[in-house]
């Protein structure tokens, strides 16, 4: 089985790029060069040098021993949380400015969700002295304000989409809109591993650098390049993207991947996408997607405004569908328990999308001897208020 996008973007029957004819000049650039514009010395020398130098990478995998010791496992945090802006999602923006850059592009678009895309986007916009807006759900803005303030003080402007359920979705429907209509000088940042093709797979390669790390963190640490089982939280799903990437071909290594299940898959008011998703074409991209018996797509609901997204990475859909990936859904209960829970344990709040992931240690009973490597992608100060809110809640009850 092969796990790696095929020639016209595909991961088995999900990918492809269903784009409208105002953007195909600029998709087919993309996909014409972005493997040789990647792999070119100069390009990875300056790429490689700015996750060294300017993210702090590698990020430590770290042994949580009381972790541990609930589970009786061996648990290892590969701590994204500790990169310059507090997640994963710079690894991507770094790599996709230094391509805008080589392709001529003078104005950056993103989206965001729970904000950390849009600043480490900002970010990179700010380091390259490049125009930069980004849109999010006028719902996300509200509860991520602090990644609001962090977005404008970087020098971006964020702009609100107000349309819809006001969240990640709507945020990428307003980007595409501005992609379309500024196409001649402008670049997306798309932040996770979905879109059209070759999205997917270029956002893959960025994050890639993950497992690639914990493949010799590893190694230097037991003795052996790969682990029992990966964790990761699953939204769009660059995070998990960049954790497996290495891994894939590696069958004994179980990937597990979190998805949002909200208040429950039955409720109306979820985002767990594999679990009760159809296969249907979302932001230019053919996956599985919440919808209606008449197509038209199902409002997400998550606590955690990155994972509040009704479809999924194509890779993603492809691992589920051929099982080389379980899927597991974690409700917003399961998710702030198991924050709480980390905090306690090993002093560290984690931001709510990875929550999900620590979640998953409640659900699959592991072996003693095993080694299982659980992606912190983010960390928590984000969301230090959906925290405050849940802990006034249980004092006064």
């Amino acid at each position: 089985m092969n796990y790696q996008v095929d020639e016209k973007g595909y991961y088995g029957n999900f990918g492809g790029a269903f784009i409208p004819e105002l953007l195909y000049k600029n998709v087919q650039e993309l996909q014409e060069n972005y493997l040789k514009i990647m792999y070119e010395s100069a390009f990875q020398k300056e790429f490689n040098d700015l996750l060294h130098d300017y993210v702090g990478r590698p990020t430590p995998l770290y042994f949580a021993k009381r972790l541990s010791e609930k589970y009786k496992t061996n648990i290892y945090l590969k701590r994204e949380d500790l990169n310059h802006t507090g997640a994963h999602k710079i690894n991507n923006t770094i790599g996709q400015i230094l391509l805008a850059k080589r392709l001529g592009k003078t104005r950056i678009i993103a989206e965001t969700g729970a904000g950390q895309h849009g600043v480490a986007t900002a970010t990179v916009c700010a380091l390259m002295n490049i125009e930069c807006l980004v849109y999010m759900g006028e719902v996300d803005i509200k509860r991520q304000a602090p990644n609001v303030a962090r977005m404008k003080l970087l020098g971006a402007k964020v702009v609100p989409a107000t349309c819809g359920s006001k969240t990640l979705k709507d945020a990428t429907n307003e980007a595409i809109r501005d992609w379309i209509n500024n196409s001649h000088n402008t670049h997306y940042i798309i932040g996770s591993v979905v879109g059209p093709h070759p999205y997917p797979d270029m956002v893959a390669r960025f994050q890639s650098v993950i497992s690639e790390e914990i493949k010799k963190q590893l190694k230097d640490k037991i003795g052996r390049e790969n682990p029992d089982a990966v964790i990761a939280c699953v939204g769009g799903g660059s995070n998990a993207a960049g954790a497996f990437y290495h891994f894939l071909d590696e069958q004994h290594v179980r990937l597990i991947g979190a998805e949002a299940s909200g208040q429950g898959i039955d409720t109306g008011h979820t985002a767990a996408t594999l679990a009760i998703g159809t296969p249907g074409v979302i932001h230019a991209c053919k996956t599985m997607l919440m919808q209606d018996e008449y197509g038209q797509i199902t409002e997400p609901y998550s606590i955690s405004a990155g994972l509040d997204y009704p479809g999924i990475g194509p890779l993603h859909a492809h691992l589920n569908e051929t099982k080389r990936g379980e899927f597991l859904s974690i409700t917003d209960d399961e998710a702030l328990q198991a924050a709480f829970l980390l905090c306690k344990l090993e002093g560290i709040i984690p931001a709510l999308e990875s929550s999900h992931a620590l979640a998953v240690l409640e659900k699959i009973k592991f072996k003693e001897n095993e080694i299982i490597v659980l992606n912190l992608s983010g960390r928590g100060d984000k969301d230090l208020e959906t925290y405050m809110k849940v802990m006034a809640r249980s004092e006064t009850v």
